[in-house]
């Protein structure tokens, strides 16, 4: 333990200058010992300045200067205000009295630039700035802040006096709600003056509430991108075209039903994307746009397009999937630049040869060759409905008074019919892993797909929306069927449904109509028939076996009741297996149910088949026992001396006044209550075997997975030419829902910050028709440079659903009972390696290089880091608008799986190592930056060039200096 440090701060900048010490304080009193281990902030993704926190004893001469790339960001994000007031708490001890928010805010203003967006208080920080800092901050050039801060209004006004601002960014999407879904920011205009600002090239306002487009933006002269994504927009301004230098325009997931013919005038525009509108034409003057190069016009409701498409000579990738597209001009195939024409998803039934031959085409998803079809009385006629397609990342979609055909990218369709809602209305979807806690099946369920929650919640519409659910095919379940099950908020209950198979994938799925959303599963049931019994009585047969029925007499109710019927058939093997007694035999299991908690008044009659291989005459009545359970299964009762039977040559007959479960049993044994019992536990129980496999090309990546016994040998062979492992485990008996956890021992380790990760261990919830599977990557704390790990991974129970039987939950409590399975992990002995040291960057060791020359300008090393820092998880999109294939891209992400930063400098480093030497490489980068959407990095390095010539000038003009120290000078500049 020290007795004495200095608390510094150091701030890695999105700039190419050097870090330098933000905060020095000394402390006299007892800090920790820094030893190795520098805590750094969590870093946003999206590349914001990043901190490095040091403690430098006292006693030490020189300070410490670690890249902020070296240090490993934290695996969980915490409170970035929390800890940083812990921090500046220590200051404050030592008589500074320094505000942490005003000190936090401070340091992110690096330069020219100020990002606070990723803080919860980021305006409020901002207006304290402008307070005591104005000077610098009218000089900021680049400003990010959240439409989610509740101060945002205010720091609106504020915007106006940054006269030299050149990039702004206002997202909303940055919180979250209590279930996880993405807020929409709170702004809904811009002030009058924000068209003042005659430097702004870049705004991006996405993922806010803007119902109409600022005026003010028209007035912007300089404004080259412009990012109006995931907002209410129904329209663009008429005047829209006076944009006159806008390169790139995203409109995605709007409202947009037109667009105005001012947007031809958009001479200079490269990139234009309005994908997920509800465009039903567009204007010919979308023809005029002869510099752009991609356009996306996907997801709207586009039955034709212009033929003045064909004037974009420039076009390289036009995106038309997912429309009403009935024909397409010719004239598109012969677009010079063109590389990929997407079409998919359409109505086209035929196509121009011209087109159809063309290899940048596709087709898939259109009904070519198919004649009109007929209409169909049960299907609801949506041909001219707006149809959307979202995303894997999208979790959210408008429905208009118009309706419109929903696919989401997991295979659930929806349709909303014109009238649904009066006014437009934002769904919200997620889907979740079942939880046994709130997902309760009954007796003999088995769960067949995961959770669909549908928000809001409670929301009444005007007209029915159906839903289509896929499902796992339960094949092997028979006499069953398939039910959707919603959840009220305090219970669940089953919806009528009707289950279809695709015509080309072949794949099932649940078709189910609600008025509103809530939760939504599918599960297959044992057939369930029913009836309305009125006073009158009637008569209730099975659709399973029909030699069960059930008489219900005149004048067995005052008042008519429902009635359900289900059937549970059980094998003379099934019992002779359980029993371990040959002549034991059991009749169908027969549950009865009402909705009335009152007894019949009369008695009713009810038809069982007598048990396999009985008949009327070689009967034992002595052997014979009716049964009588409690709807839980849990205690069952011997009630034959308690009821008149009747036997005829095939069924037994008797009557009761209440309903439950009611099971006939032939046998020698006296006491038939405990056998029932047990059998009727094991025919709710799976045999299910554990498997643990590793990849055949990385071992440490390990697949578990609990299969039921007669799955195991399908699977295995299915995995056996990528994976290889030991045999399956043992038999063990599991039931549906039923948890259960995978611990790694014996020098085997796992990400424990992992979510399903649980003190340690890996959670899974058995379902016998779902995918009890997970695939991860295990690592060793043991040195495995001289020596193979041979570890292990055992199987463990936890927690049973609350139905389980009490005795089966008993014998599942101990030490003992928790253990289920262990199955040998064995990692082999790491080859050396040409580059184990590793070197300054991050593991990599690359020459010293720059890019361009000292007279157009370069970027230094330094440079490509900051550069790197800011990338994130674009960086294959950059990666490959730089050049690189999808083969190189996919090997760079495989050598350095789960480091992200890792695979970004590989990636930008092995570029700028093959391109160093080319004149253009420094434009090359620049345009991949545009063409992957990063706008504020391509304008970055077009700063730190337009430095490095400014300094080359100057150097230049000096008398006596020579070429060499200019051109170091040069590099100096822009470091």
């Amino acid at each position: 333990m020290n007795k004495g440090g200095k608390l510094i701060l150091w701030q890695n900048p999105l700039d190419p200058n050097k870090p330098e010490p933000l905060q020095q304080q000394g402390c006299e009193e007892a800090l920790p010992d820094p030893g190795l281990s520098p805590w750094r902030l969590p870093r946003n993704p999206c590349a914001e300045p990043s901190f490095l926190l040091l403690l430098i004893p006292a006693a030490s001469c020189c300070c410490w200067c670690l890249p902020a790339w070296q240090v490993r960001a934290c695996p969980d994000p915490v409170d970035k205000t929390q800890k940083m007031a812990e921090l500046l708490g220590l200051g404050d001890k030592c008589g500074e009295g320094t505000s942490g928010a005003s000190v936090l805010a401070g340091s992110c203003l690096a330069d020219n630039r100020l990002n606070l967006d990723v803080y919860p208080d980021g305006c409020r920080w901002f207006l304290q700035l402008f307070e005591g800092r104005r000077g610098e901050v009218v000089q900021v050039e680049f400003l990010r802040l959240s439409s989610n801060d509740r101060l945002l209004g205010t720091t609106l006004g504020i915007l106006p006096h940054l006269k030299h601002l050149k990039s702004l960014v206002l997202k909303g999407g940055h919180a979250r709600d209590e279930f996880g879904s993405c807020q929409y920011g709170s702004l809904t205009s811009l002030p009058p003056d924000v068209g003042n600002l005659r430097c702004l090239t870049h705004l991006d306002i996405s993922f806010n509430s803007l119902s109409t487009l600022p005026s003010c933006i028209l007035h912007l002269p300089s404004l080259r991108m412009l990012l109006v994504s995931h907002n209410s927009l129904v329209a663009l301004p008429e005047d829209f075209g006076s944009l006159s230098k806008l390169t790139f325009f995203s409109a995605m997931k709007n409202q947009l039903k037109d667009l105005p013919q001012s947007i031809g005038e958009l001479a200079v525009l490269q990139d234009l994307d309005l994908s997920e509108n509800a465009l039903e034409f567009l204007p010919e003057e979308v023809g005029n746009l002869r510099n752009c190069t991609e356009l996306d016009l996907s997801g709207n409701c586009l039955s034709s397009i212009p033929d003045s498409l064909s004037n974009l000579k420039s076009l390289r990738r036009l995106h038309l999937h997912s429309n009403l597209l009935v024909t397409v001009p010719a004239s598109l195939a012969s677009l010079p630049n063109l590389s990929r024409l997407d079409l998919q998803n359409n109505c086209l039934r035929t196509v121009p040869p011209e087109i159809q031959t063309s290899p940048f085409v596709r087709l898939q998803g259109n009904p070519l060759g198919e004649t009109e079809p007929s209409p169909q009385a049960d299907e609801p006629s949506a041909g001219g409905l707006r149809r959307l397609f979202l995303a894997s990342g999208e979790d959210s979609f408008t429905v208009t008074s118009e309706g419109c055909k929903v696919v989401l990218a997991c295979g659930i369709h929806f349709y909303f019919p014109p009238g649904t809602a009066s006014d437009p209305l934002r769904i919200y979807f997620r889907t979740l892993a079942p939880d046994p806690q709130w997902v309760k099946l009954r007796h003999h369920d088995v769960l067949l797909s995961t959770v669909l929650e549908l928000q809001p919640h409670g929301v009444k519409f005007q007209q029915e929306v159906q839903i289509w659910l896929p499902y796992a095919s339960p094949q092997t379940l028979h006499q069953r069927e398939v039910v959707v099950r919603t959840f009220s908020g305090q219970s669940w209950s089953d919806l009528r449904t009707r289950v279809e198979q695709k015509r080309k994938s072949k794949k099932h799925v649940a078709h189910c109509s609600v008025l509103h959303f809530s939760w939504f599963l599918v599960v297959s049931r044992l057939v369930q028939n029913e009836c309305k019994v009125p006073t009158e009585g009637t008569l209730l047969f099975s659709s399973v076996d029909p030699n069960i029925k059930v008489t219900f007499p005149p004048g067995v109710t005052e008042e008519t009741r429902s009635v359900k019927l289900q059937v549970l058939p059980v094998s003379a093997e099934e019992i002779e297996e359980i029993t371990a007694d040959a002549g034991c035999r059991a009749s169908p299991l027969l549950c009865l149910s009402q909705d009335s908690l009152v007894d019949f008044l009369r008695p009713v009659r009810i038809q069982l088949p007598l048990p396999p291989g009985i008949t009327g005459l070689n009967l034992d009545r002595s052997r014979l026992h009716l049964l009588h359970g409690d709807l839980e299964g849990q205690t069952w009762d011997d009630i034959t001396s308690q009821v008149v039977l009747e036997f005829t040559h095939l069924y037994a007959v008797f009557e009761v006044t209440h309903f439950s479960w009611y099971w006939l049993w032939y046998t020698t044994k006296t006491y038939i209550g405990g056998i029932a019992k047990k059998v009727y536990e094991r025919l709710r129980m799976y045999q299910v075997n554990f498997i643990a496999l590793q990849r055949k090309k990385d071992p440490e990546q390990v697949l578990l997975q609990c299969v039921p016994k007669h799955k195991v040998d399908p699977v295995l062979k299915k995995l056996q030419d990528r994976y290889r492992g030991p045999e399956p485990s043992d038999m063990v008996e599991m039931f549906e829902g039923e948890q259960f956890f995978a611990a790694f021992e014996r020098g085997i380790c796992i990400d424990t910050d992992r979510p399903d990760c649980v003190d340690g261990r890996l959670l899974f919830i058995f379902y016998s028709h779902l995918k009890n599977m997970k695939e991860i990557y295990v690592t060793s704390p043991v040195d495995r440079k001289g020596q193979a790990v041979k570890g292990q991974v055992s199987f463990y129970r936890g927690a049973v659903p609350e139905s389980i039987p009490e005795d089966a939950s008993r014998r599942r409590k101990g030490p003992d009972s928790l253990w289920l399975a262990t199955l040998p992990i064995k990692l082999p002995r790491l080859k050396p390696r040409w580059a184990e040291n590793p070197g300054p960057l991050n593991g990599f060791s690359f020459p010293p290089l720059n890019l361009g020359n000292a007279e157009t300008g370069y970027l230094t090393q330094a440079n490509l880091l900051s550069i790197a820092r800011r990338m994130g998880a674009d960086w294959q999109t950059i990666g490959l608008n730089l050049g690189l294939t999808y083969q190189q891209i996919e090997r760079i992400g495989y050598n350095n799986r789960e480091d992200l930063d890792k695979q970004i400098l590989d990636m930008l480093f092995s570029w700028a190592q093959q391109n160093s030497e080319a004149p253009d490489c420094v434009n090359k980068l620049i345009t991949a930056m545009k063409e992957s959407g990063r706008q504020d990095i391509a304008d970055e390095v077009e700063t730190i060039i337009e430095l490095g010539r400014q300094k080359y000038r100057e150097s230049i003009r000096r008398v006596g200096l020579e070429q060499e120290s200019s051109t170091e000078d040069s590099a100096i500049a822009v470091m």
